[in-house]
């Protein structure tokens, strides 16, 4: 399973429709304190629609206590100072990919820790960033691609069965 990591995110729609797309993949979402929002904000249910109740969901105190609590865990950390691309990499099969915060990143102090393992996703010209979900969704669906979608039906295998059948 995989896991994405948001460090102190600040705007509820954001995490909302991430926890959506968590929920879709089957993915875990480990959320670091402190939230710029309350998690019961309606901004994050109408986001998360009726999705919310499905997320498996953990919220830490703040970065020690995440990596306290998840000691064996290899962190891919996206930013746009690193060298490899998002794609240029292995994600294992339970890989945590970390996004920080939409209005300064992941710090610097804890960037430099995992320069290895740091990803980016290429932009031309002066764009400081992606949208923090449009971000989580295009390297979590590359992490998921590697791993041959192993634990999602895909969307279209009922469909097309059915249509075939219908030819």
């Amino acid at each position: 399973m995989m896991n994405i990591v948001l460090y102190e995110p600040e705007i509820p729609a954001n995490t909302g429709n991430i926890g959506r797309t968590c929920v879709a993949t089957g993915t875990r979402l480990h959320l670091i304190e402190p939230l710029g929002f309350r998690l019961n904000e309606k901004e994050i249910r109408r986001a998360g629609l009726d999705y919310w109740k499905d997320l498996d969901v953990t919220v830490y105190d703040n970065w020690q206590d995440f990596l306290d609590k998840n000691p064996d865990a290899k962190i891919y950390m996206a930013t746009t100072k690193a060298r490899n691309v998002y794609t240029e990499v292995s994600y294992e099969p339970n890989a945590y990919i970390m996004f920080g915060k939409e209005s300064a990143g992941i710090p610097e102090e804890i960037l430099l820790e995992h320069k290895e393992t740091a990803i980016r996703i290429p932009m031309i010209g002066d764009i400081r960033s992606l949208n923090l979900g449009n971000s989580v969704a295009i390297v979590l669906y590359e992490a998921l691609r590697q791993n041959n979608f192993d634990h999602m039906r895909l969307q279209g295998e009922l469909h097309n069965h059915s249509w075939d059948e219908a030819l």
